[in-house]
């Protein structure tokens, strides 16, 4: 599973071949061993939990780079491996 991004204590992963569990285009955060899954169309939770601030700072990401999420989204599914995105602190 390949980190995509880093901000703020933030690890953003997408998994390879992921399609099946959450069938929706799908990224993993985690901050500090908390673990939330982020759906990639319309940011909701699908699973976990991040604290409140890292949660918004997930969600107003996710707003950002919607486009590149779904084009890494195709690679990771076709089990290619996914661009870098730039994270909110760059």
């Amino acid at each position: 599973m390949p980190t995509i991004s880093m901000f703020y204590g933030i690890l953003v992963r997408m998994f390879f071949r992921d399609a099946e569990k959450h069938h929706v285009p799908h990224i993993h955060a985690d901050y500090q061993g908390r673990v939330a899954v982020y759906s990639i169309l319309d940011g909701a939770v699908l699973v976990g939990e991040l604290p409140s601030n890292k949660h918004k700072l997930v969600v107003a990401w996710l707003e950002i780079h919607r486009d590149d999420l779904l084009a890494d989204w195709e690679l990771a599914v076709n089990g290619k491996n996914p661009f870098p995105i730039k994270g909110l602190d760059q």
